[in-house]
């Protein structure tokens, strides 16, 4: 399936069942194994759970593949491996504790700051 149409996919199943902040971030300029990193939250282990099985079954769906999924007996981090695109869906404070948004970031959040800081200040 076309990257784009699969990724299109994905968010729309997480904003069915009301995921949050869902942040798309594109690797291909960091790592090679895969293309874009979808990460969304879920309030409860159940609805992580849901999120997870909603995004499965569309990309089933609409011809899509399911590598892997990772987590689904706990619900507080729910991995889906579709193969150029890795989805997490998790609870906000697994969420805030591991920060994968910062890690797979082109520019490091501080730097970035401070980046912005001499611009405004110039």
């Amino acid at each position: 399936m076309e990257l784009r149409k699969l990724q299109k996919v994905v968010v729309e199943a997480l904003e069915d069942i009301k995921g949050k902040d869902i942040e798309v971030i594109n690797t291909t300029q960091l790592t090679s194994l895969f293309d874009r990193i979808i990460i969304a939250c879920g309030d409860s282990n159940r609805q992580v759970k849901a999120l997870a099985r909603n995004v499965q079954d569309k990309v089933k769906e609409a011809g899509g593949e399911v590598v892997s999924i990772e987590g689904e007996e706990t619900g507080e981090w729910v991995l889906v491996d579709l193969g150029d695109i890795v989805v997490h869906v998790m609870q906000p404070a697994v969420r805030a504790y591991y920060n994968l948004e910062e890690l797979w970031q082109t520019t490091p959040v501080r730097r970035q700051k401070a980046l912005e800081g001499e611009h405004s200040s110039a």
